[in-house]
């Protein structure tokens, strides 16, 4: 049997027949129906090598068993069970959608209530979480792959990277599946969802759709199928996702980019725990910050009780009398302070931004929708490019012109707004202060990815590589702010857009140097671990995370970074693939 290759990016190396895997940990993992009875073959060319070490055989194996273990299914009880809340376990039909006679039996067996949304959502707007008092799952048609832990759900933007590995790793039915589940989500629930759950329906992700639909048709075609009509379809919800990002209210102010916001207000549910823990800890940081005249702080007073405002009320400590730090005087012994409805507004529109959390839109990102950011105007970019390819695929030429034309005015854009030529990078734009953020953030290599820089900006981001590179691959920041999106911790997606990007535009030694450091790092991690996580320290080279702001988990699976690890090993040079072997 032959593999069939994935040419959603031009590769170096031929591909080969690729070895099967049997894993003995699918006992204990329980594969889903789905993937029952079919091995795992791995697009790779590692495959053919006889004599691999024993921990890269190891991540391999653990690779091709997880794809089964993560693989939600409907019909399946484990698919319910959502550890960010306690309620009893719902799952939704969209409102004009008829609820399938077989989720009667599910009902009873999985203890689940079945219900139907209250109304018809047509765009985020006609979302009112109040009216579904409960909690629940989202109907999705197909079954999908979930990045693992706490993260029970399909989520957005992980999904591009899981794909990745599916087409790796021989599931394309798999995979386009997971496409036409984001499809079934802008038909019936408004938007592509930050997660198939009743509180994420106010929010998106990054928009990857585009890439992920030519993922998946450029699979299909390598194997001479005819999928035009697939293409065709897939168009029309490319476009209306398109739009989703750039009308009001994603709109940033006046410089013709788009910003991430979120649809709902105050608190998020979704917090494992209490979610006025973590509140109460950002409202420490502002008061010891600027005292209750924070911006993000509210103090209750005549002119703002208590009834009118939201989330939860926090108390203010006395004034230290014997400090001389002017940041002790809070305030009077009684007083009390909420966070400010646009210090949530904010915080949610971090979360639909997908890096949450860290202190890149200030702290704890609480301005986050007061910014045109690089990554999702990149993303805009490259999603103009790939439906100016669609158009040309489906023989619409004036659709492609139109493409062209949208993305060279969104480049000029970019360039206008979020280039620092002094300083080399790529830096996101506070449109409500008219400045340019200084925050280095690892998304400043999304442009490369994109192919929206020049070859000097680019050459000049690469330059800059030393500010990220760790001995584990490159690190989120500089800045060590104790949330999870900061420094010292890398992620596995943000290592395969750079190295991509730089790749694209011909620094291949960099590339090749900081893929065989992050891969290097889960191969070694994984021999003491077992597992594969959803983050690393790449300073330290390790699993072991000291999180204390936001999200303290280092949740094993895990999705992305299975798919990021099949892609980036394949892409390795011969002489560094020898290297991993050996060492």
């Amino acid at each position: 049997m032959s593999c069939a290759p994935n040419p959603h990016r031009a590769l170096t190396f031929p591909y080969s027949c690729c070895r099967w895997f049997l894993v003995a940990l699918a006992i204990f993992f329980a594969p889903a129906p789905l993937l029952e009875g079919s091995y795992q073959c791995f697009d790779l060319r590692i495959s053919t090598m006889k004599n691999h070490s024993q921990h890269l055989e190891d991540v391999l194996q653990y690779i091709s068993v997880s794809w089964a273990h993560l693989t939600r299914s409907l019909e399946k009880c484990k698919t319910y069970e959502d550890q960010k809340t306690d309620e009893v376990p719902f799952l939704y039909f969209p409102a004009e959608f008829n609820i399938l006679p077989n989720f009667k039996d599910l009902a009873e067996n999985c203890r689940v209530r079945v219900e139907s949304l209250p109304e018809i959502i047509a765009s985020p707007d006609d979302v009112h979480l109040s009216k579904i008092p409960t909690a629940g799952l989202l109907y999705l048609p197909h079954p999908y792959v979930v990045p693992g832990g706490q993260f029970n759900e399909m989520y957005g933007w992980d999904s591009y990277f899981i794909i990745l590995g599916l087409l790796r790793a021989n599931h394309a039915d798999l995979a386009k599946g997971m496409v036409e589940n984001l499809f079934f989500e802008i038909q019936h629930y408004g938007s592509i969802l930050n997660a198939n759950r009743t509180y994420y329906l106010t929010r998106s992700q990054p928009p990857f759709l585009t890439s992920m639909i030519l993922a998946v048709y450029d699979a299909e075609a390598s194997g001479q199928e005819n999928n035009n009509a697939w293409l065709e379809k897939a168009y029309q919800f490319a476009v209306t996702d398109y739009e989703h990002w750039t009308h009001a209210p994603h709109l940033a102010g006046d410089t013709g980019l788009s910003r991430y916001f979120d649809h709902g207000e105050g608190p998020v549910p979704e917090i494992i725990g209490d979610p006025s823990d973590y509140y109460r800890g950002a409202a420490q940081y502002f008061l010891l910050l600027d005292g209750t005249k924070d911006p993000h702080l509210v103090l209750v007073d005549k002119e703002h009780p208590a009834e009118s405002l939201i989330g939860p009320l926090f108390p203010v400590f006395a004034r230290d009398e014997q400090s001389k730090d002017p940041r002790h005087t809070t305030g009077s012994p009684g007083d009390q302070v909420t966070l400010s409805a646009d210090y949530y507004k904010g915080d949610r529109s971090m979360r639909e931004s997908g890096f949450d959390v860290s202190f890149r839109f200030g702290p704890f990102s609480a301005e986050t929708h007061h910014f045109a950011p690089v990554c999702l105007n990149s993303l805009l970019y490259k999603t103009e490019k790939d439906l100016e390819r669609i158009s040309l695929l489906l023989g619409r030429q004036k659709d492609a012109e139109a493409w062209r034309g949208k993305a060279f005015d969104r480049q000029q854009r970019i360039q206008k707004y979020l280039w620092d030529g002094k300083r080399g990078l790529y830096f996101d734009y506070n449109f409500t202060t008219h400045t340019l953020s200084s925050y280095e953030y690892a998304t400043t290599f999304y442009p490369l990815w994109a192919g929206l820089a020049s070859k000097e900006q680019a050459s000049a981001v690469v330059k800059n590589l030393s500010m990220f590179e760790q001995p584990g691959g490159l690190a989120m920041s500089r800045v060590e702010s104790q949330a999870q999106w900061d420094f010292p911790y890398g992620w596995a997606p943000i290592q395969l857009l750079a190295v991509d990007g730089m790749r694209r535009y011909g620094f291949a030694a960099d590339a090749d140097r900081v893929t065989y450091n992050f891969l290097s790092m889960v191969v070694a991690d994984f021999a003491t671990d077992r597992y594969i996580r959803e983050k690393y320290d790449v300073v330290k080279r390790t699993s072991a995370t000291r999180i204390v702001k936001g999200y303290s988990q280092n949740v094993i699976g895990f999705g992305w970074t299975n798919g990021v690890f099949l892609e980036l090993l394949n892409e390795l040079s011969p002489a560094l693939l020898d290297r991993l072997e050996k060492e």
